[in-house]
């Protein structure tokens, strides 16, 4: 399936100079999101672990039906001050400011083995942050699954040493 072309690209947006790849148009497609999760499983078809691990927002959309697919449990990793209960914090750096993102401390034991699920790998922060968190708290990142990289931010090379796959790669905006 020609996935690449089911993406809408959104010139100047978020702001001029900046295509965006907009995967609402995925979702949209009975035939491309089927796939698209059919194909992120397929990826973990040797991958052993305990939990998916999703970061807000389309990271949950994509690794809830991974997680319920494979009978494994999802762990959501949201923006500061959004999760109930205990947190364990991240602080990163964005192209444009800094973030915070945060975890349960009782998501996971110390131990257990996470994949990590988002729709976008773009300069790696966001991934970066999640790993430190999970490996702070004595977790092991065994893989880690995007809809879409933009190879041109060069985003993979945070993540040396970890299993990356994407699905649909762009050399350029």
């Amino acid at each position: 399936m020609d996935l690449k072309g089911l993406v809408r690209d959104v010139p100047d947006f978020p702001k001029e100079g900046i295509v965006f790849r907009d995967i609402t148009t995925i979702l949209q497609s009975p035939k491309g999101l089927k796939w698209a999760i059919e194909t992120m499983e397929k990826s973990l078809k040797d991958i052993e672990f305990d939990y998916i691990i999703g970061p807000e927002s389309r990271g949950f959309i994509f690794g809830v039906p991974l997680a319920y697919n494979l009978g494994k449990g999802f762990i959501p990793v949201r923006k500061e001050g959004k999760l109930p209960y205990k947190t364990k914090r991240k602080e990163y750096d964005l192209e444009y400011g800094t973030a915070v993102i945060e975890i349960h401390t009782d998501a996971f034991k110390p131990g257990q083995k996470v994949v990590i699920v988002d729709d976008l790998l773009a300069t790696g922060g966001t991934s970066k942050a999640t790993i430190d968190l999970v490996e702070e708290m004595g977790g092991e990142v065994v893989k880690l699954v995007y809809l879409i990289e933009l190879d041109f931010l060069k985003g993979r090379d945070l993540l040396k040493g970890y299993n990356v796959t994407s699905l649909i790669n762009y050399d350029s905006e």
